[in-house]
């Protein structure tokens, strides 16, 4: 089955990065960019390249031959970006096709990181005949961890795990990320969100580390393709998220995800502090 294809979400609005943006001292043009587009696209390092460029460039260098970039309607600042990279022979074998999330009827942002996957595999119903990747648009995710989900297994569907202390973050904005609670053969068996109090107490206990997920998977498309149609919607977010839909997955399918555990630093664009933090 094919495995070498990318989704990528840039769908969202950037909120919490454009909230963030009002008390920074980040330059003009990085401001501009950063009010007007989505935060994959915001310049970053001397040579102002975007960390959807960076994304890509790992992509390719993972053995990446297409990618489906998910973005909202009015994409064309992505456009312009991807026509950008046919100047550069790192991607000449690359294939890169957009898929558009369009907005729910009455609502006046996206549907959540679900729903996008969701309306991506409709537009390109190949997908729902292979494996592939599928990850956030705002992370920078290491060339070897893309090879890791890409490679043959016995269990098809896996999701990175990460090692919270490694990941260059605060303890405070660890949890607030999804964790990962897997049996002893590393097989997923619950994605905890936002966990507090008891809760995080009894994962300290039950792992020797806070295992995070940063919104990395490979799936089946076939496999993924109804918990995405029947994700319920975040009572908080308002969303249908993509763990949400993973949570259901292993809990009625018990043993169908695996987790892939990596201690790694992950850049990521969550606020305006973090554009500062990005070099080339």
């Amino acid at each position: 089955m094919k495995n070498n294809s990318l989704v990528i979400m840039a769908g969202g609005a950037s909120t919490r990065m454009k909230r963030s943006l009002e008390n920074s001292n980040l330059n003009q043009n990085v401001l501009d960019v950063a009010k007007k587009h989505h935060k994959s696209l915001i310049p970053l390092g001397k040579k102002g390249r975007p960390l959807l460029y960076f994304l890509l460039q790992n992509a390719v260098k993972a053995g990446i031959k297409t990618v489906y970039l998910i973005t909202s309607i009015e994409n064309q600042a992505f456009k312009d970006f991807i026509a950008t990279l046919k100047d550069d022979n790192l991607f000449d074998d690359l294939e890169v096709n957009f898929a558009i999330q369009h907005l729910v009827e009455g609502r006046e942002k996206p549907l959540g990181t679900a729903d996008a996957l969701q309306q991506c595999l409709e537009q390109y119903g190949i997908l729902k005949k292979e494996r592939f990747t599928v990850c956030n648009g705002d992370n920078l995710y290491d060339v070897s961890a893309l090879k890791a989900l890409s490679e043959t297994r016995v269990t098809s569907n896996a999701l990175i795990a990460y090692d919270g202390a490694a990941l260059g973050h605060s303890q405070e904005k660890i949890t607030k990320f999804a964790l990962l609670d897997f049996n002893k053969d590393h097989l997923l068996t619950n994605i905890i969100e936002k966990p507090e109090g008891k809760e995080l107490r009894e994962y300290g206990r039950k792992h020797d580390k806070f295992w995070v997920s940063m919104n990395i998977f490979n799936f089946q498309g076939d496999f993924i393709y109804p918990f995405l149609c029947d994700c319920p919607i975040h009572p908080v977010r308002g969303e249908k998220e993509l763990p949400g839909a993973v949570k259901t997955a292993v809990t009625e399918l018990p043993g169908s995800v695996l987790c892939i555990p990596r201690s790694e630093k992950i850049p990521d664009l969550t606020a305006a502090q973090d554009i500062a933090s990005f070099f080339d």
